[in-house]
């Protein structure tokens, strides 16, 4: 039976679920939050207004609701398993997985295109067999247990299919449960495109802009999906007193406590770029190791982007574990690490004053992923199609944004794609500090993620 209940989505979040944990059907991602939670004592705080959304790209943003949630559900450490349920309670999980089973059933009959589906679901609790990460949401997979294409996908899917770069870049499948099957506001449904937009197939565009235009809200929604806050949340944090205690905390940390403080929130971060990944149109159809790679390759780069939202430049200050910090914080008598420090906050500053809309990060972030000339990558030419269509649409939206250019003719899209290389001067900063910090403390453990991401000993 405990086969036939992995059939039932985790109550928690919606992923795929491995059974009854603590009395509740959940994933491997939601039972280990569950046990971490009570084997210490946790004083959670909702930094919004304890209604967050959980769901399995929005679960890492706030443990409080998280935990509640799998309360209200009954989870406990004291529940009784499957096997030792109730007739009645083993009853009501069988009905619910012949309502799954029948589901799956209806969906696989009207499945406009099967072979989109042609691969198998895996379990996100499982590592991933081409990377072993020890991270609950794996990079590849997706199959007909998910929501379905969101509407602007489905759009740039057919317009892209009558344009002459390939469709597989517009492609956008939702892996496994990632978006949730309600419109946000401002996006419409599938239903809605169907019937509003001039890009259905009865319609389909070869307008490259408005193709662009569709990759844009694409990946733009997947980047507001997957930051851990809005923006409004976080310039309200800007405003708020600094906490002058935390300050201290931080500047009085041991140096070994501070590296795996800082890679736990760097986990925390890289496990949201990944969700994001995912969203991207074509991603998830590249060749598995391509996905690998381009994501060990950019994440760290992915991630100074991201912090670039948290840079206060009236303050000088990023926004830390919900307190304003100043780059002295981080201070240390390791040259190598605090010359990385330095250029990593310089960096953060210098895209916060480019004054970049969100739709425009989530465009440039897209173009560091899907970097075409990261060495190791076999799908060249798909990848490099991918790169230039998404950078097309970056630059239509920040010639439209940002007309003026910023000295004589360069642009603001030329001088971010000019940034490029520094992002991967920093990327090899950080891995060369990171070795130097690992041999001389080998007894620390980081985050299993971060381990693979991150590894040294290749």
């Amino acid at each position: 039976m405990t086969a036939q209940i992995e059939i039932i989505p985790c109550k928690v979040c919606g992923d795929k679920s491995s059974g009854v944990h603590y009395g509740v059907i959940t994933c491997e991602g939601c039972k280990g939050f569950f046990r971490r939670s009570q084997s210490s004592v946790v004083n959670y705080q909702c930094p919004r207004a304890k209604a967050c959304t959980v769901d399995r790209v929005n679960r890492n943003r706030c443990q409080y609701c998280r935990l509640q949630k799998c309360l209200r559900l009954g989870m406990s450490r004291d529940a009784v398993k499957f096997g030792r349920m109730s007739k009645k309670q083993r009853e009501k999980v069988e009905d619910e997985v012949r309502y799954h089973r029948a589901q799956q059933r209806a969906q696989s009959e009207t499945a406009p295109d099967s072979s989109v589906f042609d691969q198998q679901t895996p379990s996100s609790s499982d590592q991933l067999q081409y990377g072993s990460y020890g991270y609950t949401s794996e990079v590849g997979g997706y199959g007909p247990a998910s929501h379905g294409y969101s509407g602007y996908g489905q759009v740039a899917t057919h317009a892209a299919m009558q344009y002459d770069i390939s469709a597989d870049y517009v492609d956008y499948v939702d892996s496994t449960t990632a978006y949730d099957p309600r419109p946000t506001p401002g996006t419409p449904s599938v239903d809605a495109a169907a019937t509003e937009s001039p890009l259905m197939p009865s319609a389909v565009t070869t307008d490259p802009a408005q193709i662009s235009e569709l990759l844009s809200k694409t990946i733009a929604d997947a980047h507001a999906r997957t930051c851990l806050f809005t923006l409004e949340h976080i310039h309200d944090m800007f405003r708020k007193p600094q906490d002058l205690s935390k300050l201290i905390y931080y500047k009085d940390m041991a140096h070994e406590e501070l590296w795996l403080e800082c890679a736990q929130k760097l986990t925390t971060v890289i496990q949201q770029i990944i969700e994001f990944a995912k969203m991207v149109p074509g991603f998830m159809k590249l060749h598995q190791d391509d996905q690998i790679v381009l994501l060990k390759a950019g994440s760290f780069e992915l991630a100074i982007l991201r912090m670039s939202r948290y840079y206060d430049l009236s303050q000088n200050c990023v926004l830390y574990a919900e307190t304003m910090l100043p780059q002295e914080a981080f201070y240390t008598n390791e040259t190598a690490e605090m010359r990385l420090v330095n250029l990593v906050f310089d960096f953060a500053r210098s895209i916060a004053e480019m004054k970049l809309t969100e739709t425009e990060l989530a465009l440039y972030s897209a173009v560091v992923l899907l970097s075409p000339d990261r060495p190791g990558l076999k799908g060249l030419a798909e990848i490099t199609r991918l790169s230039q269509a998404v950078q097309r649409a970056l630059r239509i939206e920040m010639d439209r944004t940002h007309p003026q250019p910023i000295k004589g003719d360069v642009t603001v899209c030329d001088a971010m794609l000019a940034k490029i290389p520094v992002l991967r001067d920093l990327s090899m900063l950080h891995m060369d500090a990171l070795a130097k910090f690992k041999r001389s403390t080998p007894h620390l453990e980081f985050p299993a993620l971060h381990k693979e991401l991150f590894s040294v000993d290749s």
